[in-house]
Order: structure tokens, then C-alpha cells, then sequence
């Protein structure tokens, strides 16, 4: 069903294709769409770390800047006060490996020099072009995801001719730009950017033709989880309470169906549950 690769990272590798690989995400933000505020204090966001860990993560991705639709930039200074001491604080007892989640060079580079593998851009080196030359530097893992527009932009895009040509053709020029800086091919992972700036009807595109990624010969993240257009999707009303965690699931199975190496998600253990019995099913 899926390609196989070895995601080369500076302490070792993972594989991925035989068995779906699960991304927990920890947000360390006061305005994070989901879950803001709920583990900006060191201690918690610890112990939620090495929960996502006893759940069956297999890479832990920690975030300091919300990037959901309204949030604001903050700064440098601000995104290493709030990552820096959780990564250093999970040195010795976290196994799985630390992706950050950053546009910035500077707080890859600080965090990658603390511990973490993997740097999750956003931008795909669009916002800070020295960020490929710190991914180099370290050897590190890196996720280019597909996004347009400037930061302030993203979710202000207009709609696509094309989106899944688009979005093919964009990070066919993104993992391009990274060989051409030095980082192995081995150590890219793709996301094509579902509801960053894309219309719902984009994002069921995407998920529908996950494969049309294979021709870039790079693993595949897909992260769906909690995001607005599901509520879109199932035609909730903006405000009326209702639970993502089943829309969620449906999202992460389409993907994993269509050939998602990884899955992003909030809710570690249940998504560990179901892309093991569907990898089971469809193996």
C-alpha cells in the first residue's frame, strides 16, 4: 500500500510505511485552537510528554507559536522561553524523538542543539531561508509543509485552480531548495498543508489524493486533527458544541488508506488503536 523509507535523523532513524507512524502533538501556547493554555507550564507540558509517549507516539512535536487562523506572531524570544526548558527538561527521559515546530532558524538551531531531531516548518524555509542551512548543520529530520502567503497570510489565501497540482508543484520546488542546501533526500518528509489556507472542499482534495505525492519520493504527514474544516464538512454551525475527536478519526483513516506515512494528532491513544487496526485490515 505504501512506500517505504527510513527517515534519517541525527540520532538514528525511524521506518516508515509498514506500520502508520503516530506524531503527538504537545501545544506549549496560551491560543492554540484546541487545547491553548492547557500545558504552557514546564511541568505539565512534561508529564503530558511523556504521556504522548506511554500512549504509542512515536515522535513527540512540540510547539510555542500558534499558527491557527486570527493568532498573531510573537517573537523569537518568546517561542525559545516557552520550547527550550520542555526539550531540555525531557533530555534523559523522553525515548522518541522531538520534532519542533517552528518557521524560525534561531529556535530550530537552539532546540536542535538541546535534543530535538526534526524541524516541523510551516513554511517550508519560505519564511527564513536560513533555515535550511540549520537543518544541514544538525542533520536533522525535517517536515516542509505546503503553505502560501506571508505569516500574517496564511489563512487568507484565495482559492485554488488546482489544489492538488498546486500544492504537488510547490513542494516539488521546497524539497528541491532543500537538496540544493545540502540536507538528504532520506531525511524529508512532506505535509501538504491541510486547512492552511485551503477551502474545505481543497483539504477533502488533498486527502482524496494523497498518492499524487509518490512522484517526489518523499514520506508523507498528514495533520488533520481538530481542525476547523471538519466542523465545515460535517456542516456544524460555528458554535454549536460538538466533539472532533470522531471527524478527526475519519480524516486520519481516509489518510492512512490513501498512503499517509504519519499522522499528526491531539488524541495519541485512540488514533494509536485505529491506525494499528487498520494497518492490520489493509496490510
Amino acid at each position: 500500500m505504501r512506500t517505504h523509507y527510513t527517515w534519517t535523523l541525527p540520532q538514528g532513524s525511524i521506518s516508515l510505511g509498514q506500520r502508520t507512524t503516530v506524531m503527538g502533538i504537545l501545544n506549549l501556547t496560551p491560543d492554540s485552537f484546541s487545547d491553548g493554555g492547557v500545558y504552557n507550564d514546564s511541568a505539565k507540558a512534561v508529564a503530558r510528554a511523556l504521556e504522548i509517549e506511554a500512549q504509542g507516539a512515536d515522535i513527540l512535536d512540540v510547539g510555542g507559536e500558534s499558527s491557527r487562523p486570527g493568532s498573531v506572531p510573537i517573537s523569537e524570544e518568546e517561542e525559545l522561553r516557552r520550547i527550550v526548558p520542555v526539550i531540555e527538561a525531557l533530555h534523559g527521559k523522553l525515548r522518541i524523538p522531538i520534532s519542533v515546530d517552528t518557521y524560525r532558524s534561531g529556535v530550530a538551531r537552539r532546540c536542535l542543539a538541546v535534543g530535538a531531531q526534526v524541524v516541523n516548518d510551516i513554511s517550508a524555509f519560505r519564511f527564513d531561508p536560513a533555515m535550511a542551512k540549520v537543518v544541514e548543520a544538525y542533520r536533522a529530520g525535517v517536515i516542509l509543509m505546503h503553505s502560501r502567503g506571508a505569516r500574517e497570510a496564511l489563512h487568507l489565501q484565495p482559492p485554488m485552480q488546482n489544489a492538488v497540482q498546486q500544492v504537488c508543484r510547490d513542494l516539488e520546488q521546497s524539497v528541491n531548495t532543500a537538496v540544493e542546501a545540502g540536507i538528504a533526500k532520506a531525511a524529508i518528509v512532506l505535509d501538504p498543508g491541510i486547512g492552511f489556507g485551503k477551502r474545505a472542499e481543497e483539504s477533502l482534495s488533498l486527502l482524496r489524493n494523497v498518492q499524487a505525492l509518490s512522484p517526489l519520493e518523499c514520506a508523507v504527514l498528514i495533520g488533520t486533527s481538530r481542525k476547523s474544516f471538519i466542523r465545515k464538512i460535517a456542516r456544524i454551525e460555528a458554535g454549536t458544541p460538538y466533539d472532533p475527536a470522531w471527524g478527526t478519526a475519519a480524516t486520519v483513516a481516509a489518510a492512512v488508506i490513501q498512503g499517509a506515512h504519519i499522522v499528526r494528532v491531539h488524541d495519541v491513544k485512540e488514533i494509536r488503536t485505529l491506525v494499528d487496526v487498520l494497518d492490520a485490515i489493509v496490510e
